[in-house]
């Protein structure tokens, strides 16, 4: 096992390298430009669009509304890479990390928005009248690359066991035992039965779930989060300082190549929003909405929320509590909890743990679905119901493994997923770019009509 764990330890350091992070934030920064910063110039809108019904979109194709899309993608992001992801960047990276999960995530919206565009585009009707969409779709439709397709779809269907369920099992399994002294696989037992509740009704069950869950347990974390900062905001100012100046040191990057606090900053930061991954894309698959650019603008509000949001409320109490020194890799899971519990005595663990539990067990069920769809696009619906209960049953196995390695091939994976995703956003941006275009000029005309019923009214 031992030789097994080093093998994986070599191969993601290869996977996450310096070319793989300068491909995920260059293609980020690429789309950025092309689009014209559509992640700044239209992001009231997409919030607005994302928790308010939209009139074009009743009648639109599709099986879930935008809201239950974005939970859906919410639900598979907004997980323990927010609380343990997060911890585990500061640990190996230092307070700097933090700050290139942010920069990760501005350049980020811009990718999940075109993935989005994609995912829309080139969405398909499965024999059971179903949305099915994502990167193995518009890899063979958009660019004709069957193989590629095949490849991403494989990716995508193995990581969905790493990053969406036996990371989280595995966090959530630890968490519990050190808050309330649960053995690891009675949780698995209890995570496994809850997620075979869900996961065997599709999508449709998962959408409506996770629109009942996502937000509850959002904001729940978040308040919490933002009690603590508020109550010591003399501490705030140097966490921000801290941050940012140890984003530009030589262990950072600069003098070196591509060092510590950048690579745990990117890599964590994709972990947690998932942006060029691949994933979220397939859950806007199924959105209902009258042309791909809406659901698009919707989608990039889930790494503004799920970074700028959620992560930055987790980063600046764990560098506000100072505790992150002289803890290893290992220890980093509890390090939210402890700096929690420093700043809400004997509660805030408490609030972690469950936010943590909340958090995970959404992920599962999002990643089931993903999982799913990539495996419906190698082997058919057939081979639907036997992947669920496989995922199911790894919802259990996934609590008494041990945690780096679990860790490591849930980061080797994604990589794999991202690399044929990023080079199709990259063919493809020129198809993004005309659909924007197009929506732009859609959106003018409904500006104008908007007016117009309003000076009537």
């Amino acid at each position: 096992m031992e030789s097994f764990s080093n093998l994986i330890a070599t191969v993601n350091g290869f996977v996450w390298g310096p070319w793989m992070l300068t491909l995920l934030v260059g293609t980020g920064i690429f789309l950025t430009i092309r689009l014209g910063v559509v992640q700044f110039r239209h992001l009231g809108y997409a919030l607005k669009l994302a928790f308010s019904s939209s009139k074009q979109d009743h009648k639109s194709k599709g099986d879930i509304s935008h809201f239950q899309a974005l939970m859906t993608a919410l639900a598979a992001t907004i997980g323990t890479g927010n609380i343990v992801g997060v911890a585990t960047a500061v640990v190996l990276g230092g307070p700097g990390a933090v700050f290139w999960m942010w920069i990760t995530a501005i350049f980020g919206m811009a990718t999940k928005y075109g993935e989005a565009v994609l995912a829309i585009k080139f969405r398909i009707t499965d024999e059971k009248g179903e949305m099915a969409g994502g990167p193995m779709y518009y890899i063979e439709r958009g660019l004709g690359w069957k193989w590629l397709a095949v490849l991403f779809a494989i990716f995508g269907s193995v990581a969905a066991f790493g990053i969406g369920n036996l990371v989280q099992v595995n966090s959530v399994a630890g968490a519990v035992q050190d808050t309330f002294g649960i053995n690891p696989w009675v949780s698995g037992a209890f995570l496994g039965i809850l997620t075979a509740l869900v996961v065997l009704g599709g999508v449709k069950s998962i959408g409506r779930a996770t629109g009942v869950l996502v937000p509850v347990m959002a904001v729940f974390y978040i308040l919490a989060g933002l009690y603590i900062i508020l109550t010591n905001l003399n501490l705030l100012p140097d966490a921000f300082v801290l941050i940012c100046t140890q984003a530009f040191t030589a262990e950072a990057g600069f003098g070196a190549l591509l060092g510590s606090t950048i690579r745990y900053g990117v890599a964590r930061g994709v972990f947690s929003n998932e942006a060029g991954l691949g994933s979220a894309p397939i859950a806007a698959a199924a959105a209902k909405t009258d042309h791909p650019c809406r659901q698009g603008l919707v989608s990039m509000t889930g790494t503004f929320l799920d970074t700028i949001v959620v992560c930055s409320i987790t980063g600046l109490s764990l560098v506000m509590a100072n505790l992150y020194t002289g803890i290893d890799k290992a220890q980093a899971a509890a390090l939210t909890s402890r700096s929690f519990d420093l700043f809400i005595p004997h509660v805030g663990s408490l609030i972690v743990t469950i936010g943590l539990i909340l958090f995970a067990y959404s992920t599962v069920l999002g990643w089931s679905y993903y999982g799913e769809k990539c495996f419906y696009y190698l082997m058919g619906q057939k081979g639907v119901l036997p992947y669920r209960v496989v995922f199911c049953i790894f919802a259990f196995v996934g609590a008494g493994l041990k945690i780096g390695l679990v860790w490591d091939i849930a980061d080797t994976f994604n990589g794999a997923m991202a690399i044929p995703n990023l080079i199709a956003l990259l063919f493809l941006s020129g198809v993004i770019a005309a659909e924007t275009k197009e929506f732009k000029g859609i959106r003018a005309k409904e500006k104008v009509e908007d007016k117009a019923v309003g000076r009537a009214s």
